[in-house]
């Protein structure tokens, strides 16, 4: 994410960023050529509640996450995604410490003298 992309989420009111989604969802409802009742009964939901959605109205997290399902939109949650991150010090503390090179044990000694038939 750019920090001008995150200014203008951060700018926004939470009523334009349900605005937003509303309009996502609207969007690949129609595209995919879907009625709200279609939509909403393939959800598991009501159709009036799909229209608050499309609205920018209040709807549950899982209201959202089942209209998504249903328009193969759920790669959009990605972004939700949490990646654990190393610190300088901690991934250089790492470095450190992998290994090098290998070694024998110690007290083992291997016999390389096979007899090579030519």
């Amino acid at each position: 994410m750019t920090e001008i992309s995150f200014k203008k989420w951060a700018s926004m009111s939470d009523k334009a960023l349900t605005k937003f989604i509303g309009a996502f969802v609207r969007h690949h409802r129609l595209e995919q050529n879907k009625t709200q009742d279609e939509l909403s009964a393939a959800a598991g939901i009501s159709r009036s509640t799909l229209s608050l959605l499309e609205r920018g109205e209040t709807v549950t997290v899982t209201t959202l996450i089942q209209v998504l399902r249903i328009l193969d939109q759920l790669p959009a949650l990605s972004v939700f995604e949490v990646k654990e991150t190393l610190s300088p010090l901690a991934l250089a503390k790492k470095q450190k410490e992998k290994r090098q090179r290998a070694r024998s044990k110690p007290g083992k000694t291997e016999d390389h003298s096979e007899s090579i038939d030519w």
